[in-house]
């Protein structure tokens, strides 16, 4: 029997990621890339694919736990397609397995210690675990150890967590064994290849097992007359240095929590909803702070009475039991839902907003698009007024870069971007949802109206990956299909500005002899009046108005 074990894939830059549906059953058969789980992040949701086809064992994770990139997921096991019967695939994983170190065994004297533990038969050796590729070479900080000497560990057990500057990585175990000694402690720095623990295993567990027999059994020859029972000592740790404190990152020094145990995702968090790391209750190993510890105290915070010493806080908004009016549903929220509500919440309530009206004449722009229509189809690409609108906002974004910055957290301090990257708000069944295109200033109609179609697709069927939506220098919310003469929308901190867009109509416009009929365009351009005063706000709109109304000058 051939079991594939699947792995969480390359979540596009985000740290962890909760379970949030398991689509096939135990004894499934499953196809290559038949869904068998789905993930959420707190911007997305994902399909967690099957890389073969065959029988679905067993999952290794549950509804509602918390996994990152590589953590394994399920065991599939496979099917051969001609004859039905399983088969032995070789992975990549196996392929480039580290050799297997053995220790070899020195018989002594039995001590009081090693009396205690039970000599390793000819079928067992000792296994070397040590630190894999952490993708740098900088040292990391052991911040806990995840098992204790006399545990039984299976391959992909986490046996310690390390901590860097940016993120906490499991180191896991390489074998099924029995943890003999720990090498590292809590407060080590380690690097790539340093020394972990020792587990027994057993000597038919990999390709060398024959040669760790031998091994065992020619030092139990050698030393045959100090011991009728030679005893295999545990490899013996050097001392432990002295910890040394973790590296502090750009984004933690001026954090008045850096003291408090907590990881840097939680740490960000923190920082994004204001919270005072101090004032939240760790519920992890050791105290550790948690982002379901920093979410709970938010919604504390939220739902208590403001205190009437100070004025400052938002009094609740009291409940009512609707109930009574009539029958009613209580339905949960989805994550990005919740988390659309939490967002737009704060940005409101941080952000001085003020919102700038303007009409564009689009009457050539629309003649234009339309006649694009045949080469369109044969390109497979549909070109819609928001491939147009995105093009303008990125030049537009070139010549008022007051718009392509964002404040810097001490608030004493902007910081000006040389890139631009131009989101859109996508309506979806799960929520609001915010694809970046990037490089648009760099990139012509053809290819932005493509990027709008995949990402487009993909937030609707709940595929996006983190990095599609990060980045964003500036937001673009089309209502146009939808209807409406005008609307303010709320900057999506930490940009400064977002442009809102209702439905064209046709109006009269006076064109210095008489009115004639124009199709106009309804902006709204909300920004940050900590960073744009209403002199760049009106420079900016005047001039995406003037590329929207003649398309001639985005060639410019």
């Amino acid at each position: 029997m051939a079991i594939e074990i699947v792995t969480v894939p390359d979540l596009g830059g985000a740290e962890s990621v909760d379970v949030i549906e398991l689509s096939v059953a135990v004894g499934d058969s499953v196809e290559q890339e038949d869904s068998l789980l789905v993930l959420e992040s707190d911007k997305a949701t994902m399909d967690v694919p099957s890389p073969v086809s065959g029988v679905l064992v067993k999952f290794l994770v549950a509804d509602g736990d918390t996994v990152k990139v590589g953590d394994p997921i399920a065991e599939v096991e496979t099917i051969d397609s001609a004859t039905g019967d399983a088969v032995t695939i070789e992975t990549e994983s196996a392929a480039t397995e580290a050799p297997v170190e053995n220790i070899e065994p020195a018989a002594v004297s039995a001590p009081a210690e090693a009396a205690a533990q039970p000599a390793p038969s000819a079928e067992t050796s000792e296994q070397l675990i040590l630190v894999p590729d952490i993708g740098s070479d900088d040292a990391v900080a052991v911040i806990e150890i995840s098992v204790a000497v006399g545990d039984s560990v299976e391959e992909g057990d986490t046996l310690l967590v390390l901590e860097s500057d940016k993120a906490t990585m499991d180191v896991p175990s390489s074998h099924s064994g029995t943890v003999v000694k720990i090498i590292s402690a809590e407060g080590d720095m380690l690097r790539t290849g340093d020394q972990v623990a020792v587990l027994q295993v057993s000597a038919s567990y990999d390709s060398v097992a024959e040669g760790t027999v031998a091994q065992t059994s020619d030092a139990q020859s050698r030393e045959a007359d100090a011991s009728e029972t030679p005893i295999i000592e545990p490899l013996t740790a050097k001392p432990a240095p002295a910890a040394k404190p973790a590296p502090v990152s750009s984004n933690q020094q001026h954090d008045v929590s850096s003291d408090v145990y907590a990881g840097p995702a939680v740490r960000m968090l923190a920082r994004e909803l204001g919270v005072d790391l101090k004032k939240v209750s760790g519920t992890g190993p050791k105290g550790r702070v948690q982002k379901d510890d920093v979410n709970s105290y938010v919604k504390a915070a939220l739902a208590a009475e403001p205190k009437a010493s100070n004025g400052a806080g938002i009094p609740a908004v009291p409940a009512v039991d609707f109930s009574q009016f009539g029958p009613v549903d209580t339905v949960a929220m989805s994550k990005i839902q919740k988390l659309t509500a939490a967002n737009m919440q704060r940005n409101w309530l941080n952000v001085p907003h003020v919102t700038h009206f303007d009409d564009a004449d689009i009457t050539e722009l629309e003649a234009f698009r339309k006649s694009l229509k045949e080469e369109g189809e044969k390109r497979g690409v549909r070109v819609t007024p928001v491939a147009f609108l995105i093009k303008a906002l990125a030049t537009s974004l070139q010549a008022i870069p007051e718009f392509n910055r964002s404040l810097a957290s001490d608030g004493e301090h902007y910081i000006q971007k040389h890139y631009c990257n131009i989101g859109m708000a996508v309506d979806t069944p799960r929520g609001l949802v915010v694809p970046v295109i990037k490089n648009a200033d760099e990139k012509g109609i053809w290819e932005i109206s493509a990027d709008i179609m995949r990402l487009a697709n993909s937030a609707r069927d709940g595929k996006l990956t983190p990095a599609e939506m990060q980045g964003g220098c500036f937001t673009l919310s089309s209502l146009g299909a939808i209807g409406g003469n005008g609307f303010t929308p709320i900057v999506n901190s930490p940009e400064v500005g977002i442009l809102g867009v209702s439905k064209s109509q046709i109006k009269p416009v006076w064109n210095g002899a008489e009115f004639a009929p124009r199709l106009m365009l309804p902006l709204c351009l909300s920004y940050d009046h900590r960073v744009i005063n209403g002199g760049d706000a009106g420079r900016f709109m005047t001039h995406l108005v003037k590329l929207l109304s003649d398309i001639r000058y985005l060639a410019l």
